[in-house]
């Protein structure tokens, strides 16, 4: 019998309309030549536009309606004239905190064609998944601020960590490590100068840590990772961090990958209980909005980890496959890549691709 799965498209701001745009006539083109699934494919008006009409990014239920979705494949949020504190806690952190979706995901890699800025590396010693504590941490909203306009102003943002949200980030992390051909784990933290939510991220590593004798592990902090990235990237496999510290860490991944506009996210919620979603981490970048330039790579790839999650296995590498095809080709370079390819025509090679792939 066929599979129909529930997918909200939520395009939000600047590109993110044009990324996931393609995402979905790629996705259809894929369901098509499968044949086992289809996508009923519902689109959301979510954003800074709404923002404007409205008041509110998204509606008050907006999680509750999203809840009955399979899925969820977002593009970006995000415009000049609004502040991005309110966008961001608008839209993609109420999803994301209220549905649970506690572990982002974040592959890097040199695809074929692609040349990182890096000299002398090779696609096999740069192949990384960041694995990012997406609920707590320094993006908790704990905090304020205290006599406003005045000199002696004060503004406090508290970093929560809490054993439970540790605990899961980090066997959820040794447990992709252990999946991977090389099992090899590194935490992340800072904990030589915050001494009480970093040190406790180091205790409770460790303590996960005896549950995978299989894997071989280590600690960085953040700022020697920078280092060890860009000087020893073949040295590093899964690599797991505070919210901010991954956030930060993932964007770099992703220059030295090749360009941050391949670089996918997923935002799980691993137990399931409430739809997961999918993004590319370029952001609204208004400034090529309206060119067709925008490179539709990164949200095909989040597109496959999406498939992936929903146990279309099959369709999601035959998706990777097709994008390794089209990045294998400099004449599909969008600008990013120093190419002038449009979003339309890797969209068109990528439906192409996946006709081939199939034969």
């Amino acid at each position: 019998m066929t599979r129909t799965y529930r997918i909200a498209a939520i395009p939000g701001d600047g590109i993110g309309s044009e990324v996931v745009g393609a995402g979905l006539k790629v996705l259809q083109a894929l369901a098509k030549l499968d044949g086992g699934f289809t996508l009923d494919i519902t689109g959301f008006d979510w954003g800074s536009e709404r923002y404007r009409r409205t008041g509110a990014f998204m509606p008050g239920e907006g999680t509750d309606v999203l809840r009955s979705f399979d899925a969820i494949l977002f593009g970006a949020v995000g415009a000049p004239d609004l502040p991005d504190h309110l966008s961001l806690w608008g839209l993609r952190l109420q999803i994301c905190q209220t549905l649970d979706q506690y572990a982002n995901v974040r592959p890097a890699r040199m695809l074929p064609g692609i040349t990182s800025p890096l000299r002398n590396v090779e696609a096999g010693d740069l192949d990384w998944v960041i694995v990012r504590e997406n609920s707590e941490g320094e993006y908790s909203g704990q905090g304020g601020r205290s006599h406003r306009g005045l000199g002696c102003e004060v503004a406090t943002e508290v970093s929560i960590f809490t054993r439970v949200g540790i605990e899961r980030i980090m066997r959820f992390a040794f447990e992709l490590a252990r999946s991977r051909p090389r099992k090899r784990l590194t935490v992340v933290t800072k904990s030589n100068a915050q001494r009480h939510g970093m040190v406790l991220w180091d205790e409770i590593a460790s303590e996960i840590a005896s549950e995978f004798p299989d894997v071989v592990w280590d600690r960085m902090l953040v700022d020697a990772m920078t280092v060890r990235m860009t000087m020893d990237p073949g040295s590093l496999d899964v690599i797991v961090a505070t919210n901010l510290h991954a956030d930060i860490l993932s964007d770099l991944a992703a220059a030295l990958s090749g360009s941050i506009g391949l670089a996918p996210t997923a935002n799980l919620n691993p137990e399931r209980s409430a739809p997961s979603m999918f993004e590319p981490i370029h952001g609204s970048a208004f400034d090529i909005t309206g060119k067709g330039t925008a490179n539709p790579i990164a949200t095909f790839w989040s597109a496959a980890m999406m498939l992936e999650h929903l146990g279309e296995t099959a369709a999601a590498e035959r998706l990777m496959r097709a994008i390794e095809r089209v990045t294998a080709d400099a004449e599909n370079h969008s600008p990013d890549l120093g190419g002038s390819a449009t979003t339309e025509e890797i969209t068109s090679a990528t439906i192409r691709a996946i006709g081939l792939n199939a034969t």
